[in-house]
């Protein structure tokens, strides 16, 4: 399934368009496992899409107006009414700091219900609109789809607040059934939780309602069809309404083996259920870090190519000659008869958008609830505070098309920075992440700094704060941007047509590593052999 060609939606939680993403990237942590006590929720948007960045202001509606639900071009699916008042939503945070992200799951392809009215991510948009927490966000979620039924394959949904986390998985009755099949669980304060186009809930607390949110009829409906017997223990969703895929593993667990593993490190993350052992135990579906996590530490989990394991990407003859870790769709090949795939690693260049989110409960709401964003590859994008109070948003993270490339746009400038990265990738890589860290730095240097003086004004003039906090936000991100820029063009210039400049602007001949000529030499041995002269030495050519 493919996104739109451009942005349709101003809002950037609908670019995901016309099918699924079916490549995202969710994590959860607690509020007692982050440093500062944030909840914090992260998501990688991947697909081939150009986002746009947008608000939905918040608004009071008169008894009887209706909200139109329409599909990304813009055809009417139905209508539901508005209530009394919607929030402000900013990408997907609202102004109670309630954030939603997704994964597709898709599940079983007889659950799919086209008579649904509601797709997931319009399900999204229109529970951040009306919900004030995350446990309110479930609940409307779960009415919103019982009373207009539910429209997409197989989702997970990660959703905060300022105290709490959940996890919601989601399902389709089938064609012309009534509303969805759906499970909620409270992720505990001191955990984190990956999940990643697959299905992660197992067997179900179901007497745990100050934890556990489900409809109604779930066991009853998977006995219905064959899929559960009661004869063989507790229900188990996962193995329900999922069904064990070895091919799917590499594609899905993969991701969150690795965050498991780098935030649990002294654990021992066994590969074999990744590697789709049909026998293997799955990953559990939260788990508690081995420290408390730092935003820059969120960060860093969502740049991922499997570095420093048997599965790193930046290794191998199919990394190239200077170790790139991307290798281009699609993922799957066949040669002489055998199927195989490429890993599947977090970051991709597929991304669109990604974000980690902050939602805070001892700052006034428009100042805790904060998204720091990024487009394209996560790897190679540079995250930008957004606050949830602010009333604009930078124009060039609202502009462009990707049918032409444009410098006034933040998704091409980020673009043209990691596409021309991949021609000597093992170079430029630490002159992107130089840039990278200064900038993500700087502004976690000024975060403290600027929320003081925000808590303050929203004590004592509430517009001046919103004034405030949209200042910093805006221009901070169109600097990161023109940096960004200049940083594509120092990039350009320092390796040109293959070599590299050094510090003095000397041009530097920078050939090809010799493990990489050995694998050359391997498969063509004569070809670039030079011949020996009648003293036994090279005779060697000019070299132009």
């Amino acid at each position: 399934m493919k996104f739109p060609r451009s942005g349709v939606l101003a809002l950037a939680l609908l670019f995901l368009g016309a099918g699924s993403a079916l490549s995202c990237t969710n994590f959860i942590a607690g509020k007692e496992a982050t440093v500062d006590g944030s909840v914090m929720v992260t998501y990688t948007c991947d697909g081939e899409f150009h986002p746009h960045l947008g608000i939905i202001p918040a608004a009071d509606h008169e008894p009887g107006a209706m909200q139109e639900i329409k599909h990304w071009d813009g055809t009417v699916q139905g209508q539901i009414p508005y209530p009394a008042h919607t929030y402000q939503v900013i990408n997907l945070m609202n102004d109670h700091q309630v954030v939603i992200a997704e994964t597709t799951t898709v599940g079983r392809d007889e659950l799919v219900n086209p008579q649904g009215m509601l797709h997931y991510w319009q399900l999204m948009r229109l529970t951040l609109q009306r919900a004030s927490t995350a446990r309110e966000a479930v609940e409307v979620m779960g009415r919103l789809v019982g009373e207009y039924g539910y429209r997409s394959s197989g989702e997970s949904f990660a959703i905060g607040d300022p105290d709490e986390a959940w996890i919601v998985e989601m399902v389709g009755p089938g064609p012309g059934g009534q509303g969805a099949h759906w499970v909620a669980q409270r992720v505990p304060d001191d955990c984190v939780s990956a999940f990643a186009n697959m299905g992660r809930m197992g067997e179900i607390p179901w007497n745990d309602k100050k934890n556990c949110l489900h409809s109604e009829g779930i066991a009853e409906f998977a006995h219905s069809h064959g899929w559960y017997d009661p004869a063989d223990g507790p229900f188990n969703w996962r193995l329900a309404f999922f069904p064990h895929a070895p091919d799917r593993m590499r594609y899905t667990a993969a991701r969150v083996w690795s965050l498991f593993r780098r935030c649990a490190p002294s654990r021992e993350w066994p590969a074999d259920y990744h590697r789709g052992d049909p026998e293997a135990a799955p990953y559990p579906l939260w788990i508690k870090p081995d420290r408390k996590l730092t935003t820059a530490d969120v960060f860093g989990l969502m740049r991922d190519h499997f570095e420093g394991t048997d599965y790193d990407m930046t290794r191998g003859v199919d990394a190239g000659p200077y170790g790139h870790p991307y290798r281009w769709r699609p993922m799957n090949f066949t040669v002489d008869g055998q199927n195989y795939t490429w890993e599947r690693p977090i970051s991709t260049q597929q991304t669109g958008f990604s974000m980690v989110t902050q939602s805070r409960s001892w700052l006034p709401d428009p100042v805790g609830g904060l998204t720091w964003y990024g487009v394209d590859d996560s790897w190679f994008t540079c995250y930008v505070p957004l606050y949830c109070g602010i009333d604009r948003v930078p124009e060039s993270f609202a502009t462009g098309s990707m049918d032409r490339f444009s410098w006034d746009s933040a998704w091409w400038v980020f673009n043209f920075v990691s596409n021309f990265a991949g021609l000597k990738y093992s170079h430029m890589n630490a002159d992107i992440q130089a840039v990278q860290n200064e900038l993500e730095g700087h502004l976690l240097d000024l975060q403290p700094a600027v929320e003081k003086t925000a808590a303050a004004l929203a004590k004592d003039d509430p517009e001046l704060m919103t004034a405030y906090l949209t200042d910093y936000s805006v221009q901070h991100a169109e600097d990161v941007v023109r940096k960004w820029k200049a940083l594509g063009e120092h990039l350009i210039t320092r390796y040109n047509d293959g070599y590299v400049k050094d510090a003095d602007g000397r041009v530097q001949e920078k050939g090809y590593p010799e493990s990489w000529l050995r694998a050359v030499l391997q498969q063509r041995p004569d070809q670039f052999k030079l011949p020996t002269n009648e003293q036994g030495s090279v005779n060697e050519p000019a070299d132009y």
